[in-house]
């Protein structure tokens, strides 16, 4: 499946069909501002080992990408010098490494806690 979506006015159907993959436990291809990356949905433990056995990495570190501040904090330990360093530097193209809040699924961590 192959679905388009603007940055300037998004198809909400083809937001949907999207939505439904991850839903269904597919992997997902997206344009970053340097590559293409795989994604999947975080609550899909076995999205998560498909992704794995793709990538032929046991144990390899994943990016997670976030709506916005409040779901960052949602899913990692904030504090507030993390917040203001946060909120000053977002949106753009960051990644930060945070620690794990209880809420990011074990399948996703393995033995990480980053």
């Amino acid at each position: 499946m192959l679905a388009k979506i603007y940055e300037q006015n998004p198809s909400e159907k083809e937001l949907q069909r999207v939505v439904d993959a991850l839903e269904r436990d597919e992997i997902i291809i997206y344009p970053t501002d340097s590559v293409y990356a795989f994604g999947c949905s975080l609550r899909s433990p076995r999205a998560i080992e498909r992704l794995r056995r793709i990538r032929g990495k046991s144990e390899e570190k994943f990016t997670v990408v976030f709506e916005n501040i409040a779901q960052v904090a949602e899913y990692c330990r904030v504090d507030n010098a993390v917040f203001r360093i946060l909120k000053r530097n977002l949106p753009g193209p960051f990644t930060f490494v945070l620690a794990a809040s209880a809420r990011i699924p074990d399948k996703a961590l393995e033995r990480r806690r980053t």
